[in-house]
């Protein structure tokens, strides 16, 4: 069973998501207000959703039409606590229709849809609160086929497009308001203003969620559950891993048992500056397991991308298991935790309307450990995104380079090397990738990347070196630029930096004679190659 800190007791913003694709953009958008929100599915029970301290609700948009069969709608109890305790709520596109549905409005399927970006004008004489510092006529993001025709009783319009009459509804004394664009998209460039109106001026929320406060809230509790037990958990010497042991670190000490797994496809001299950064810079009580032959052994002769993360997870495992049972045998049995790196979007996934997403690839994860380990979850991260992560890593005093390290996959450059897995494949894929890292860093390019990497491909070319002919591997770099990693678009590096790249690469590393740059978006592309 999950345990982290409790959160029935702080205040937040409530967002109701009807399975838009944007619905933890609206959660990121009031985080980055430093006011603290939740999601939930739009069916969440009075019961539940009534245990909190809620501020404020945000209704998500949504695929689906209000009008249609099926189509998913606020529970009535849901409505009438909001009403009970006169809860300031706002409906975002399907979360407008939804309240106008329910209040006796009309909605339509448009003439028209609207699609992308759309100027929105006040009406004549506004002075909704809700538009408070902001110009006549604005630039937001459309993404609808219906539209409201009819505002619902009680409601009056406050904004228009030329191909919408109610863009933006309020009713004052139930404390309501909708709007029929997005202003949780960069797109909508006075969006945030929206939003920080809403959350802030309106429902008076207060921006009191920082890092600092949250890493001591964390270190009291757990230090109050855990008592004098003693907890382990993976590293990986990615910001996710290392923040989270240098919190269990500051809360416990030495009774926190970090463990490495050398899986022997890591980036170059990965595990040892990792025990490094990790032991004597933030002082965690770490161990290093090489069992890197254990895994290249099992990977011999194999191609298939899923069988490769299949092998890699499932040992991973193992490994895992038979440390903590060492460990286990150390202390006598007094290891009742387990530390887990879990983030908030790994959290939306699972109780959004839409439900778990369809897994397109293992890798992300590399498999759960074991039922039958008995421990007890802790999990500080849960509540976070990433970038909280990081702010919560600077705040911590964790180094930057840290801090700002781009995801690394769990089964390493396993997924990276396209076909199958050798010691010499791994070896070239080393050197290549630490030579591109490192030009990033020079160049001024790493901290504007999402993720950076060389992919080596099972495929080779002729080339020229000096006066003899080469027949040699074939690498190509990939670098995105995302904020959430769900989309993303290649990153256009200068071709002064591509080519000190190609130079060093092809030079320096022994088994590759052409280097390439990736310049497909996610979507269609994925980030990873397999």
């Amino acid at each position: 069973m999950a345990s982290q800190l409790s959160n029935y007791d702080r205040p937040q913003v409530a967002i109701l998501d009807f399975g838009s694709q944007y619905s933890h953009l609206i959660a990121r958008r009031v985080r980055e207000l430093h006011v603290y929100c939740e999601l939930y599915s739009c069916l969440v029970s009075a019961e539940e959703l009534g245990k909190h301290d809620l501020v404020a609700i945000i209704l998500s948009g949504g695929p689906n039409s209000v009008y249609d069969e099926g189509a998913p709608h606020v529970q009535p109890e849901v409505w009438k606590m909001i009403e009970e305790r006169n809860i300031p709520l706002l409906g975002i596109c399907y979360g407008m229709q939804e309240l106008a549905h329910t209040f006796g409005g009309s909605v339509e399927a448009g003439l028209k849809h609207e699609y992308g970006k759309s100027m929105v004008t006040r009406v004549d004489g506004c002075d909704s609160q809700l538009f408070d510092g902001m110009p006549q006529d604005f630039q937001m993001w459309m993404s609808h086929g219906d539209k409201l025709t009819k505002s619902p009783e009680g409601f009056k319009p406050v904004a228009a497009t030329p191909n919408a009459e109610f863009v933006a509804i309020e009713n004052l004394e139930k404390k309501m308001w909708g709007l029929q664009f997005h202003p949780e998209v960069t797109h909508s460039p006075l969006g945030k203003n929206i939003l920080e109106n809403f959350c802030v001026k309106i429902a008076g929320a207060k921006q009191d969620w920082v890092m600092t406060d949250y890493a001591k809230e964390f270190i009291e509790a757990v230090r109050a559950q855990v008592g004098e037990h003693h907890v382990i958990g993976a590293v990986s010497g990615g910001v996710d891993s290392t923040v989270a042991a240098v919190l269990m670190t500051r809360a416990i000490g030495d009774r926190f048992h970090a463990v490495l797994v050398d899986n022997g496809c890591l980036r170059k001299d990965e595990a040892t500056k990792v025990l490094k950064r990790m032991r004597e810079d933030c002082g965690v009580n770490l161990r290093c397991v090489d069992a890197a032959d254990r895994f290249l052994d099992k990977l011999e002769g194999v191609t298939e991308p899923e069988r490769k993360r299949k092998i890699i997870g499932n040992t991973f495992i193992e490994v895992f298991q038979e440390e903590a049972d060492k460990i286990e045998k150390e202390l006598d049995g007094n290891c009742e935790y387990l530390l887990q790196g879990t983030l908030y979007p790994d959290v939306i996934e699972s109780i959004s309307y839409k439900g778990p997403s369809a897994t397109i690839k293992t890798h992300h994860n590399v498999g759960g450990l074991p039922d039958t380990m008995k421990l007890k979850l802790i999990e500080p991260l849960r509540e976070l995104f990433k970038d909280e992560v990081r702010e919560l890593g600077i705040a911590l005093g964790i180094d930057e380079a840290s801090v700002w390290r781009h995801p690394f996959p769990g089964p390493g450059l396993a997924i990276r090397i396209l076909g199958e897995v050798t010691r010499d494949r791994v070896k070239i894929l080393q050197e290549a990738d630490d030579i591109v890292i490192e030009e990033l860093w020079k160049s001024g390019h790493y901290r504007k990347i999402g993720q950076a990497f060389v992919v080596l491909l099972p495929v080779k070319s002729v080339g020229v070196m000096g006066d003899g002919r080469t027949y040699e591997w074939v690498a190509s770099v990939r670098c995105v630029e995302t904020t959430d990693y769900m989309t993303a678009d290649f990153y256009h590096l200068p071709y002064d930096v591509m080519g000190t790249m190609s130079s060093r690469v092809i030079n320096e590393v022994r088994g590759i004679n052409r280097l390439c740059y990736d310049i497909s978006s996610k979507p269609p592309a994925t980030i990873e190659w397999e």
